[in-house]
């Protein structure tokens, strides 16, 4: 029978009073190293519903989905599916939509449907082809951007004089029966709309 080599000794002691490095999860809390990237979490306040995180999801564990009847956008975030890697709080355009926590471990469960998400925006529908233009808060968000420059365009008065309440919304929002008139330019239409409204009253 060979001796072992006294190394293999020292290994063998190292590994017998050193504490494992694993974390004792869920028995303790898990305290994770500095600028650990673990579940995003989401400010509703701050987040415009733009669709920019869920294009430059790699997973697609963000997903959107419009009802044109209810003119509301659901987004769904699976973070079964999210693999951390941070994309969806570097492209938020208000940079305060979505931040990286450091809870992952949390997200540990038996049944997946509690590993789901969903937030809802009121969307902004084109009154003469009812093709989606975006969600209010989208809007209301590049409003605030531009700032004086926003007034340029007739689609941003109309969601200002929804904030103001400058005009009562019957009186700046008809609903379009018959065809586009000059008129309509002070509806809430899509650029489409509008470009064929311009060039109908030229």
């Amino acid at each position: 029978m060979k001796y072992p080599k006294i190394r293999e000794v020292k290994e063998a002691l190292i590994s017998l009073f050193t504490p494992a490095y694993t974390t004792k999860f869920p028995a303790k809390p898990h305290i994770p190293f500095e600028k650990f990237r673990g579940k995003p979490v989401v400010d509703d306040a701050n987040c415009v519903g733009c669709e920019t995180c869920a294009n430059v999801c790699p997973p697609k564990a963000i997903t959107f989905r419009d009802d044109k009847e209810k003119q509301v956008r659901t987004m769904t975030r699976n973070y079964g599916q999210c693999i951390f890697c941070g994309q969806c709080e570097e492209h938020c355009i208000t940079g305060k939509g979505v931040k990286l926590s450091d809870k992952i471990y949390d997200l540990a469960a038996f049944d997946k449907d509690v590993l789901v998400e969903y937030q809802k925006k009121d969307l902004l529908v084109c009154k003469g082809c009812g093709a989606i233009i975006t969600t209010k808060e989208h809007i209301r968000f590049i409003y605030d951007k531009l700032g004086p420059s926003a007034y340029a365009s007739i689609l941003n008065l109309n969601m200002l004089n929804e904030r103001l309440h400058l005009a009562e919304p019957e009186d700046t929002a008809t609903e379009i029966t018959d065809g586009l008139k000059r008129k309509d330019m002070f509806n809430i239409i899509c650029p489409n709309c509008l470009r064929k409204v311009l060039v109908k009253s030229l």
